[in-house]
C-alpha cells in the first residue's frame, strides 16, 4: 500500500501542469474552467464509484485509476490544447472518484480478515504522509527534468508513474469475493445502495462517524491558502515554498503517527486548533511552525476519523457510505472556499486561517461530550 501511496502522487507534472496551461497560450480564465471541469467530475462521481467498488472489484477500480489518470497527462503533452487539456482533467478526475472509497475499504476489510483491523488508522494514515512525501519528491524532480527535457519528458515519466502504480495496485490483496465474476460478493447496485442506506438511517453511530469526517477533511481543505499565509507574514516570495514546506512536513508527520493516542481525540484536536490559531494570528513567520503543527493534527484527526467510521460501518456498502462520507467532505470544502472568498472582503489570510480554528475546537468539545456521555452510561 505504502508503494501504491507513493506511485499515485510522484508524479511531476503535478508542480508544474499550471504553468503548461499558461505557456500554451491559456488566459487565466480558461485554466480555472479546466479545474471546474476537474472538480465537478470528480464531484458527480463520487457516489457512483463507490457503488462500483462495493459490486465489483475494489482491486481493478484501484488499478484503473492511475491508468486514466496516465492516460489524461498523455492527451496533455502529446497535444497541448485547451480541448485536450479538458479531457485530460476528466479522464483524472475519473481516476481519482474511482481510488476514493475505493482504497480505505479494501484495506480495512483485508485488515479485518487478517485479524489486525485496528492497524487501519496507522495504515491509512502513514500512507497519506507517504503520498505527501511524494508530492515533495516530485516537486524536487520535475526542475531537473523540465530543464533536460521539457514539458514532453515530465509528460513521459508521469504516465510511466502511473503504469507502475497500476501494477502496484494489482498486487494488491483483495480476498472478498474471490472466485466471483468481476470480484465482488454478488450484490447488486440496488441492494447495495440500499444496504448504505440503512446503514446510515439506522445507526446513530455511523451518521457521527460520517460527519465527523465530512467536517474534518473538509474543512482542512483550507491547506490550499497555506502560500497566501506564508506570504502575509511579510516574507520575500522566494522563501515561501520553503515555509509551505514546513507545514508539509508537518502534515506528514501527523499521518505518520496515526493510530497513537486516539483516546486523547478530543483534546489532542483542540490544541491543533488553538495552534492554527496563535500561529496564523501572530503575523510573524515563526508562527507557521505552529500552523504545521495543526496541520500535523489534523492529519492524525481524519485518520482517527476515517478508522472510527470504517469500524461502524460493513462490508457490504463500506465503499459506497466511504464515498458518501468523501461527498460530503468535497460539500464541506466547497462552502469553506466560499467562506474565504466572502470573508477575503474584510480580513487577511491571518485572520482567515485563524478563524478555520472555530469548527475544529467545536467538533473536539462535541467529541469530549460524547466520550464523558458514554462513561456515564457505563458507570450507570
Amino acid at each position: 500500500m505504502y508503494v501504491y501511496a507513493f506511485l499515485e502522487d510522484f508524479v511531476l507534472l503535478y508542480p508544474v501542469y499550471a504553468v503548461l496551461f499558461a505557456d500554451t497560450g491559456l488566459s487565466p480564465a480558461a485554466i480555472s474552467s479546466l479545474f471546474v471541469i476537474w472538480s465537478v467530475t470528480t464531484f458527480l462521481l463520487e457516489l457512483p464509484s463507490g457503488l462500483w467498488a462495493d459490486v465489483f472489484s475494489r482491486r481493478l477500480l484501484l488499478v484503473a485509476a492511475p491508468l486514466l489518470a496516465g492516460a489524461g497527462f498523455g492527451l496533455w503533452v502529446a497535444f497541448p490544447s485547451y480541448p485536450a487539456f479538458a479531457a485530460g482533467f476528466v479522464l483524472w478526475g475519473v481516476g481519482s472518484a474511482l481510488r476514493s472509497g475505493s482504497k480505505q475499504a479494501l484495506v480495512y476489510e483485508e485488515l479485518e480478515r487478517a485479524g489486525a483491523a485496528g492497524a487501519y488508522s496507522r495504515l491509512i494514515g502513514r500512507s497519506e504522509a507517504v503520498s505527501l512525501l511524494a508530492v515533495v519528491a516530485a516537486s524536487a524532480v520535475a526542475a531537473p527534468v523540465l530543464a533536460g527535457g521539457g514539458y514532453r519528458a515530465a509528460g513521459v515519466a508521469s504516465v510511466a508513474v502511473c503504469v507502475l502504480c497500476a501494477v502496484a495496485g494489482w498486487f494488491l490483496p483483495e480476498s472478498r469475493g474471490a472466485g466471483r465474476r468481476g470480484g465482488g460478493d454478488g450484490a447488486s447496485l440496488a441492494s447495495v445502495v440500499g444496504e448504505g442506506w440503512a446503514q446510515v438511517r439506522g445507526e446513530p453511530a455511523v451518521r457521527w462517524a460520517l460527519v465527523l469526517v465530512m467536517v474534518v477533511e473538509g474543512v482542512t481543505a483550507l491547506d490550499e491558502y497555506v502560500p497566501l499565509l506564508v506570504r502575509s507574514t511579510g516574507v520575500a516570495a522566494v522563501s515561501v515554498p520553503l515555509l509551505v514546506l514546513v507545514v508539509t512536513v508537518g502534515d506528514a508527520v501527523g499521518g505518520w503517527l496515526s493510530g497513537r493516542g486516539v483516546r486523547w481525540l478530543s483534546p489532542v484536536l483542540a490544541a491543533g486548533a488553538v495552534c492554527l490559531a496563535v500561529g496564523s494570528l501572530s503575523g510573524r513567520p515563526g508562527g507557521v511552525v505552529l500552523v504545521a503543527v495543526a496541520f500535523g493534527v489534523f492529519r492524525w484527526t481524519m485518520a482517527a476519523a476515517d478508522a472510527r467510521l470504517q469500524e461502524r460501518i460493513g462490508d457490504g456498502a463500506r465503499a459506497t457510505v466511504t464515498s458518501v462520507a468523501g461527498f460530503g467532505a468535497e460539500v464541506v470544502a466547497v462552502l469553506v472556499f466560499a467562506g474565504w472568498a466572502l470573508g477575503s472582503r474584510w480580513g487577511g489570510a491571518g485572520v482567515l486561517m485563524g478563524l478555520a480554528a472555530v469548527p475544529y475546537v467545536v467538533v473536539a468539545v462535541v467529541l469530549g461530550l460524547s466520550v464523558r456521555r458514554g462513561r456515564v452510561h457505563r458507570e450507570m
